[in-house]
């Protein structure tokens, strides 16, 4: 096999499944790491894929963090599909955490219960969506808020969630990486995050495609503190098998 076959036949997996592994490509193209390294150098070079660790991928794989008005209106058909997907797990529950970002947003936007709802939040977009809706009381954690999610963080909000015990968390997610976990941009909301996650008995990741093979500089969790990831459709399949294998539910919208 030429180097051109070799470049189609790297494009053609990391097309399929996202990712790609020197090792692995070296075995199926039966060459060694180095030449491996050197096709992904040179594909890099032409902006083809990104190098990581061990491997590349068809995204930059390092989160750069955005505002929420920035990123409010990418992919937002995805996200209200993600976010209806999530409604149904709320079922007779009488308290949820949703978390910050704009897919989470959403499902506070479409969010309405006959039954009364707590819904605790540390997003200060959340608490405006939700406030004047009916059967639905609001707990607004404090703190500084950060202008660029609109969020709070910081120790009165980590304080206060250390008392609370409730049924479901929904969070936001920058990154999902197969060896890294889960992550996000901001490290004092990666921190929220964790004390979120301590405070729920369920946790939901709402995350589209986009967000896989990718990684923020703080780490949230692991695999192993989640229950459901709702994604869509183009997430790759590999992707998904790897996730069920670590049992977790993934609902894919469509």
């Amino acid at each position: 096999m030429d180097i051109t076959d070799r470049h189609a036949a790297i494009l053609h997996k990391l097309k399929e499944e996202g990712r790609v592994k020197i090792n692995e490509l070296s075995e199926e193209l039966k060459v060694s790491g180095v030449t491996i390294r050197k096709d992904l150098k040179l594909l890099e070079d032409k902006h083809l894929l990104f190098r990581t660790h061990g491997g590349a991928s068809m995204s930059n794989p390092y989160m750069n963090e955005r505002t929420i008005n920035e990123k409010e209106l990418i992919n937002i058909h995805v996200k209200k599909a993600i976010a209806e997907a999530a409604m149904q797990l709320i079922g007779e529950k009488d308290s949820i955490i949703i978390g910050s970002g704009t897919t989470v947003f959403q499902l506070a936007h479409i969010l309405e219960t006959t039954r009364p709802l707590t819904v605790i939040t540390p997003a200060v977009k959340v608490t405006l969506e939700l406030c004047n809706k009916a059967n639905i009381e609001v707990l607004q954690l404090g703190g500084i808020i950060r202008k660029n999610s609109s969020s709070v963080a910081g120790d009165v909000a980590q304080r206060i969630l250390a008392e609370i015990s409730s049924g479901i968390l929904f969070l936001g997610i920058d990154g999902i990486d197969l060896d890294f976990g889960l992550s996000i941009t901001n490290l004092s909301e990666a921190a929220l995050n964790k004390q979120m996650i301590a405070s729920a008995q369920v946790v939901v990741i709402l995350a589209d495609s986009t967000k896989f093979g990718k990684r923020g500089l703080g780490k949230v969790c692991g695999f192993d503190q989640v229950h459901y990831i709702i994604t869509d459709a183009n997430t790759p399949s590999k992707v998904i098998k790897a996730l069920e294998e670590k049992d977790i539910k993934v609902i894919i919208t469509r």
